[in-house]
């Protein structure tokens, strides 16, 4: 890798804001931890930086992974789209699915395809998963059946 692709890729990284994925989940600093990305291999053109083959962005305790990744960097909209194997895990939770985009603008990930969301042993399935990294609200739309389905466990309280 050369020199300018590097800048390349930390200055694209730094404007894409993933220091703010999972940042609700996460210890406060984690917006202040190093990234570390890594791929088979990278593509550097204009305003985007792809990443091939077992893509991987992870800063703090949080990490993206898909087949491909690609950031896009604009003024005022940056966005990170994964595609293909995606998987975004916090230390709560682990959510899958077939393609992802991260959008810094509105701090929303929305995972498509066939999603799964796990927390625990607790599972929930659909097909659309909106996920909002600052208030950790989501949105899960329904499956190949039309539904959301889960299984949920319920909370030992020691009793």
């Amino acid at each position: 890798m050369t020199r300018p692709l590097t800048a390349a890729a930390i200055v694209l990284l730094a404007a894409l804001g993933v220091p703010t994925l999972g940042d609700a989940q996460t210890a406060p600093n984690n917006a202040d931890a190093p990234i570390a990305w890594s791929s088979d291999d990278v593509q550097y053109e204009g305003d985007t930086l792809t990443l091939i083959g077992r893509a991987e962005l992870i800063q703090g305790q949080n990490r993206l992974r898909a087949d491909r990744l690609a950031g896009f960097s604009q003024t005022s909209d940056s966005r990170m789209e994964a595609t293909g194997n995606v998987y975004f895990v916090t230390p709560d939770q682990t959510i899958r699915g077939d393609r992802a985009v991260y959008t810094t603008g509105n701090d929303t990930i929305v995972v498509t395809g066939d999603v799964i969301l796990t927390q625990g042993q607790n599972v929930a399935t659909g097909s659309r998963l909106t996920y909002n990294t600052r208030t950790e609200s989501a949105r899960l739309e329904g499956g190949s059946n039309g539904r959301v389905q889960g299984v949920f466990y319920p909370s030992s309280t020691g009793n």
